[in-house]
């Protein structure tokens, strides 16, 4: 599953989604979701990698959240959640997936675990629309804001998407107060295989409610330039005290 920033507009320009018509079929089942869970949390993560997580503490336990990772392979749509999901925080999280993605018996799988498609080429209203919902039920909710996967262990230019969406949804609603939260992914190998060292870096939430004071395009740069400080500040982090201790 890749996870993607829908938004990939500038951060100067007005988002231009597509007028064509969506129907969003998003949801957490009810006996899907803690089966996925509980396989993915206390069997198959566990047993495959050796996962050492930092920052836990720093997880907002209520209100609009959007979890900022680091993007380095496939496994991180797991390990999120494994993270900072409901074992966790008490929250379930939300996805946004390619369109490309949502197809098949995998579409109807990540539909059914709260994943919902954008097309990052041409956005849908009606896809755009459910992202701001998301936020403004005060839901948790992950965008990778490098917009792709990077297996190497640099910090990439993050997209402007992100934070244009968290300054729409905080415009939208008094107080609603959204929280970012960095997350800083590596892993041990750059093709993660069995027994792979995996270090989860949560960093302190910034809050976009301080990001009002400019125009959308200055606050959505400064907004941006921030998260990816703190993602920056994150790798060199553990560049500089490396972890020993990782789960078995």
């Amino acid at each position: 599953m890749v996870l993607i920033n829908p938004l990939n507009s500038s951060a100067g320009t007005a988002l231009t989604p597509s007028h064509q018509s969506v129907s969003i079929d998003s949801h957490f089942s009810p006996w899907l979701t803690p089966i996925a869970y509980g396989l993915g949390c206390w069997l198959v993560l566990p047993l495959y990698f050796r996962i050492h997580i930092t920052g836990q503490e720093n997880l907002p336990r209520d209100g609009a959240v959007i979890l900022a990772p680091t993007h380095r392979s496939r496994w991180d749509a797991l390990l999120v959640p494994y993270a900072a999901g409901r074992f966790v925080s008490g929250r379930d999280i939300r996805f946004m997936v390619t369109a490309d993605e949502v197809k098949g018996i995998q579409g109807w799988l990540i539909r059914h675990l709260g994943g919902f498609p954008v097309n990052p080429r041409q956005p849908a209203i009606a896809s755009l629309r459910f992202g701001l919902e998301v936020l403004q039920n005060r839901e948790m909710m992950v965008i990778f804001p490098e917009g792709g996967i990077f297996r190497d262990k640099v910090i990439h230019p993050l997209k402007p998407g992100l934070a244009r969406l968290a300054l729409q949804a905080e415009a939208s609603q008094p107080n609603l107060d959204v929280k970012i939260v960095p997350i800083h992914l590596d892993y041990s190998q750059e093709i993660p295989t069995w027994g792979c060292k995996v270090t989860v870096q949560i960093g302190k939430p910034l809050s976009v409610a301080d990001y009002s004071q400019g125009s959308v395009k200055q606050e959505a740069q400064r907004l941006t330039a921030d998260l990816a400080t703190a993602l920056q500040q994150l790798a060199q982090s553990l560049s500089e005290a490396p972890l020993s201790s990782y789960s078995m």
